[in-house]
């Protein structure tokens, strides 16, 4: 009988019990798919203790992941702990030495030390999986290294943290501001164990760096993503955005330039009827364009039990077939470590505006502008009874670094009252 692909588990959490059930559930259907038995060694946790609603007896335990990652009766350490850091790193480190392929779904640890974990492994003549570790269950890793494997990617771009698109939504959908949708995802666990990672945005730029590094043959790096959160997202904008035809979305774009590699996850308005416009509730959404194949959008579910449990089988299964790719599409050592861009391309932006209630005021908004070579597109001024009026421009394409210097001088007039805000309209 063929060997079976033998299997360490460190974390038992919602992913790595979602993995141990799709396992004994599915496990005549995966051996007729990979051609052997899958099965699991041994496994690890803090606590052994703890009810996770499954027996865990028939498998070995480990409290040290280090230990799991090294044990002569696995062949596959699947690392689901999470953590760039600590425990995470130590034990995929341990297991690339021991001459193990890796599975993991840790996006932070990858971001950060991707580099040197893709040249252990290839130096060992190993392989690391990381589907599901960018958008759950949607299969944007494999699309980009085998499917796609043809195109020149000119970018990728998407929705990739389900909590602010949650969040953003159901501010449109039931008129309650930030706050207490905020709230609201904390009690419905939603929220990771630093919220900011969610709404600052940090949890999906880990995701983008590491697509931008599949997608330009770049090195992953997150320390270079261009980060804002949705913290200062308004009810006010998301309504005066849709009434101008946008939503606003955390949107995540990749894209090579003259300039370098542009890598932003930031608040963005998209055309309300366009595939992200329509992007609902805790949904991601990845959009891959490249030079033969145009236009391909991916939509599922980007996180749970399920959807990233069926993402870390899917590298599971491809790695009991005998398919090994480098970890990054193409090897490590070959990666280039492309500059920052300093400046973005072109792009409209949407500005919002409290205007005091004066003459010549919107003459002076303009002059502001005009002097920094932004041009107007379009602007609305609302009707107010409050002592300032908000007044919402969309611009011709302009640079960031333009728009900057047009609302430093905003911010320092006399007509305009706190902080402009400014988010780019991203065309799709």
């Amino acid at each position: 009988m063929t060997q079976p692909l033998r299997l360490g588990i460190a974390g038992l959490g919602t992913v790595g019990i979602g993995v141990v059930k799709i396992i004994r559930r599915q496990a005549a259907l995966l051996e007729a798919r990979t051609g052997r038995p899958v099965v699991i060694s041994a496994v690890s946790a803090r606590d052994a203790n703890k009810d996770r609603g499954i027996s865990l007896s028939q498998y070995a335990w480990e409290t040290d992941p280090v230990a799991l990652a090294v044990r002569d009766d696995v062949d596959v350490f699947v690392e689901l702990m999470g953590g760039h850091e600590g425990p995470a790193k130590a034990a995929t480190e341990a297991a690339l030495a021991a001459g193990k392929d890796v599975v993991t779904a840790n996006k932070a640890l990858l971001a950060v030390h991707g580099q040197a974990l893709a040249e252990q492994a290839e130096a060992k003549g190993q392989v690391i999986r990381f589907e599901a570790a960018v958008a759950g269950g949607i299969p944007v890793i494999k699309s980009l290294t085998e499917g796609l494997a043809g195109n020149e990617i000119t970018r990728v771009m998407g929705v990739m943290n389900g909590t602010c698109n949650y969040i953003l939504t159901q501010m449109q959908a039931t008129g309650q501001g930030y706050n207490a949708l905020f709230e609201e995802c904390g009690k419905l666990g939603y929220l990771e164990a630093d919220p900011n990672l969610d709404v600052g945005g940090i949890d999906a730029g880990h995701k983008l760096a590491l697509l931008a590094s599949i997608a330009f043959g770049s090195k992953p790096t997150f320390d270079r993503v261009q980060l804002e959160g949705i913290q200062r997202i308004t009810l006010e904008d998301i309504n005066q955005a849709a009434d101008m035809g946008f939503r606003i979305k955390l949107l995540g774009v990749a894209q090579r330039t003259a300039r370098g590699l542009e890598q932003r996850m930031s608040p963005c308005l998209v055309p309300a009827d366009s595939p992200l416009g329509q992007l609902e509730g805790g949904t991601n959404m990845v959009v891959i364009e490249g030079d033969a194949v145009e236009q391909v959008v991916l939509r599922g579910p980007g996180a749970g039990e399920g959807p990233t449990a069926s993402a870390v089988l899917g590298d599971i299964c491809d790695l009991a077939r005998g398919l090994r790719i480098a970890t990054f599409g193409q090897p490590a050592t070959g990666l280039q470590d492309i500059p920052a861009a300093q400046t973005g391309l072109p792009a409209p932006y949407y500005l919002r505006l409290a205007l005091h209630d004066k003459p010549g005021a919107l003459a002076k908004v303009a002059a502001a502008l005009g002097d920094a070579a932004v041009s107007i597109d379009r602007m609305r001024q609302y009707s107010h009874s409050e002592p300032t009026a908000p007044v919402l421009i969309v611009t011709h394409k302009c640079t960031r670094a333009t728009l900057d210097i047009a609302l430093e001088a905003l911010a320092a007039s006399d007509v305009v009252d706190g902080t402009p805000v400014a988010l780019r309209i991203e065309e799709l």
